[in-house]
């Protein structure tokens, strides 16, 4: 694997983590009611069933990066469509996250074991996670070497990324919520954050088969 191609693939994963979710949301929530140490719990098990779903997608990968070069470009053209759908409705998207913020939740005596399942169980159902694993990993593997190794990189990147962005997110709940309650900087967030999918998308197609 080239350097360029794992850097290109935690730009379009840091994207895709840090878009306001279900993930996102329970980071945020559990951080306001329980505190940010007992977020690390939560982000913890979402990205244990990051690596299960992540895992089941990947299965018959080898023999996917082995077909056709006709089968590549639909493969190719469902990832960059993907994003840049995400990109659209992250655009139009008029939500503010943190606008739910305001009001301080009551107390929450959850054990960290179930905060654990809790996120867990929430990256097991997220349908978001298999469409990013199906349509966009294979894109970034090489089957002119061993698999393995390669999905253990990139799944250990997404694995990080996807922990550091809760636990930020956690703490920007605690710390910028006021910031981040205007309508108008939550529109710019989602504008920004929509455009940065979209210039993704199209970069996508720039990318060859490498078997080939």
């Amino acid at each position: 694997m080239e350097f360029s191609t794992w850097l290109l693939f935690c730009a379009v994963a840091s994207l895709t983590i840090m878009s306001p979710g279900p993930a996102v949301l329970l980071a945020i929530s559990n951080s306001m009611t329980l505190g940010l140490r007992r977020v690390a719990f939560s982000s913890l098990g979402n990205v244990s069933g990051c690596l299960i779903v992540a895992s089941l997608t990947m299965t018959g990968l080898g023999a996917l990066l082995k077909t056709s070069a006709m089968l590549f470009g639909v493969l190719k053209l469902a990832g960059a469509a993907y994003l840049i759908y995400l990109g659209i409705k992250q655009w139009r998207s008029r939500s503010n996250l943190f606008a739910a913020l305001a009001a301080p939740a009551p107390h929450d005596v959850r054990s960290n074991r179930a905060l654990y399942l809790q996120g867990f169980f929430l990256a097991l159902t997220n349908p978001n996670a298999i469409l990013f694993f199906t349509a966009l990993f294979p894109q970034f593997l090489s089957a002119q070497h061993d698999l393995l190794p390669q999905f253990a990189i990139l799944i250990a990147s997404f694995m990080l990324l996807s922990f550091l962005s809760l636990m930020a997110y956690g703490l920007l709940a605690h710390s910028a919520r006021r910031w981040f309650a205007s309508p108008r900087r939550a529109d710019c967030f989602n504008r920004g954050a929509g455009a940065m999918y979209m210039l993704l998308g199209l970069g996508l197609l720039r990318l060859k088969n490498s078997q080939n």
